[in-house]
């Protein structure tokens, strides 16, 4: 009983410091993004049928996720096992504006969602959303 309890006081001790640690707290948001952008793309895709509810369900935790992983692009978090290339921190104009870009984009995505009547309303802006994706990826993240 006293092994459990000290393990369980052990892990207690450590959640902060392994909730603290900002690579693995961004990477947590992208993975959900990941989650929610992938059954989007099936609908977008036509490999499943559109739900105007369910869809924008999904823009709508989407928004949320735009708000959150960018927090965690702290100084230092360029160390140890990440993506993010030193272009984050040496040109962080250029990346907060790749940063607004997308969330402006997503808060439209949003929008549409919530508006739509069928898959044509929403297609143009998912695409927008995903070609701000991917100007980030080709400028601040390694491949």
């Amino acid at each position: 009983m006293k092994k459990l309890m000290l393990a369980l006081l052990s892990c207690a001790l450590m959640a902060p410091a392994m909730a603290a640690d900002p690579v693995t707290a961004r990477k947590d948001v992208f993975e959900q993004y990941k989650k929610t952008v992938g059954p989007m793309s099936k609908v977008i895709k036509g490999e499943t049928p559109f739900n105007k509810d369910e869809f924008a369900k999904m823009a709508a935790h989407l928004d949320e996720l735009a708000q959150q992983p960018w927090q965690y692009f702290t100084p230092g978090s360029d160390k140890g096992k990440t993506d993010a290339k030193p272009e984050i921190w040496s040109k962080p104009a250029e990346f907060k504006a790749a940063i607004d870009g997308h969330k402006a984009e997503v808060a439209k995505l949003k929008q549409a969602a919530a508006n739509a009547k069928s898959l044509d309303d929403v297609k143009p802006q998912f695409g927008a959303v995903m070609k701000t994706c991917k100007t980030c990826h080709d400028s601040f993240r390694k491949d």
